[in-house]
């Protein structure tokens, strides 16, 4: 079905674009929730006139966003989280709660908007984007300050990796097995030119 989506949807297109998209996606979804029309010729007419008007306004509003990026860009915010053993967070840190740390310092920002993949669980600093408009996007830095129960600040020490040491013992072990497995194919091969 050909749609003209008055809306930006993500994963199909963005608002004004006529589209040939599924019938199922159409009826159940887009056009229900008011996201698209039917691309009519009488409707195409009418969108095209609109499209103009649209235009100038996108124009207006990928400036302004332009200008808050400015601002926004490199911002730095600081959550305190509660922790417990291992320092391990109680929860997590959501968009929504960067999206209020940015309120406090004046920064306002949806939360729909901040790109966050999972929750953040782990107590550190972590680089996150802020989408303001479809080519427009700001870089802030969170860090996640934990603190225990008695309210004091737990430093954040990245946990060195295991080191596998192999005792003496079994050193001797593996080179014994290796040995013999090197005489068992010479014994083999031995065994082969004799028949």
């Amino acid at each position: 079905m050909r749609v003209i989506l008055i809306t930006d949807v993500d994963s199909v297109g963005r608002m004004g674009e006529i589209k040939e998209i599924k019938n199922g996606l159409a009826r159940n979804y887009l056009i229900p929730k008011k996201m698209a029309i039917r691309a009519t010729p009488g409707n195409i007419k009418i969108w095209e006139q609109k499209s103009n008007i649209i235009q100038k306004r996108e124009e207006g509003l990928k400036a302004e966003a332009q200008g808050f990026a400015s601002k926004l860009d490199g911002a730095s915010v600081t959550i305190p989280v509660k922790v417990g053993e291992d320092n391990k967070l109680f929860g997590s840190v959501t968009s929504q709660n960067i999206s209020d740390a940015l309120k406090e310092i004046g920064l306002e920002v949806s939360r729909k908007n901040i790109e966050l993949d999972s929750p953040i669980k782990e107590i550190g600093t972590h680089n996150i984007s802020v989408r303001l408009f479809h080519e427009v996007a700001a870089n802030i830095t969170v860090e996640v300050q934990g603190y225990d129960a008695d309210g004091n600040i737990v430093e954040f020490i990245a946990e060195p990796e295991p080191v596998v040491e192999i005792e003496a013992a079994e050193a001797t072990e593996m080179e014994t097995v290796v040995e013999t497995e090197e005489e068992s194919e010479e014994e083999m091969e031995e065994t082969k030119e004799e028949e």
